[in-house]
């Protein structure tokens, strides 16, 4: 019988914001990482710094690359970074830079609930987690062919609802379930692609 041939994705969250700490909706705004951030962002490096991978993802945001940088010091031979901004996080339109006190102030607590945690209801000129799901699909979809095709173990830094949808995905988690994830910091999943499948 043949043996399996198996191939990694490792996904992480980008460490601590200015924003996140601050509970401001940021999206697609560059808040950078906290002390504590690149904190989150070592015990990341640490915890795969023993695995192997060849190829590293990041979307243009600098909480994603620079997380990563700390990740790849324990990496050298890690032969490609590929910039791919189908896995940035959720745009939050003109919430972008506003604190959830001054949106729950503005607007109330039941329309800040659906635009914060509504699955397919866009806050304005923003995408919902629907939207996201979309873009993020296609690049899983096109990533597990590069695999295969390529035989190689995949790094990921992502943004905390860009990681609702991979979860999701190779969890097979439903709707709900998904909506419920709160992803860590300072910690990764792992996710195995079978060459035979």
């Amino acid at each position: 019988m043949a043996k399996k041939e198996v191939y990694h994705i490792y996904l992480f969250r980008h460490g601590q914001t200015h924003y996140n700490k601050n509970h401001y909706f940021t999206g697609w705004k560059d808040s950078k990482l906290t002390s504590q951030g690149i904190k989150d962002a070592k015990k990341v490096a640490k915890k795969l710094k023993n695995k192997q991978f060849n190829i590293a993802y990041h979307s243009h945001l600098s909480r994603s690359k620079d997380t990563l940088k700390q990740v790849l010091k324990f990496h050298p031979k890690c032969k490609e970074l590929i910039e791919d901004d189908r896995i940035i996080e959720r745009c939050y339109g003109k919430l972008q830079g506003f604190s959830h006190k001054s949106i729950i102030k503005n607007y109330g607590q039941k329309q800040f609930d659906i635009w914060h945690r509504s699955y397919d209801i866009p806050p304005p000129k923003g995408e919902s987690v629907k939207m996201v799901e979309k873009r993020v699909n296609a690049f899983i979809k096109e990533l597990i062919k590069k695999i295969k095709k390529e035989k190689i173990n995949v790094a990921i830094s992502a943004h905390g609802n860009s990681m609702r949808p991979f979860r999701k995905y190779f969890e097979k988690l439903t709707l709900k379930q998904m909506m419920k994830l709160e992803n860590p910091w300072d910690d990764y999943f792992e996710y195995k692609i079978n060459i035979s499948d």
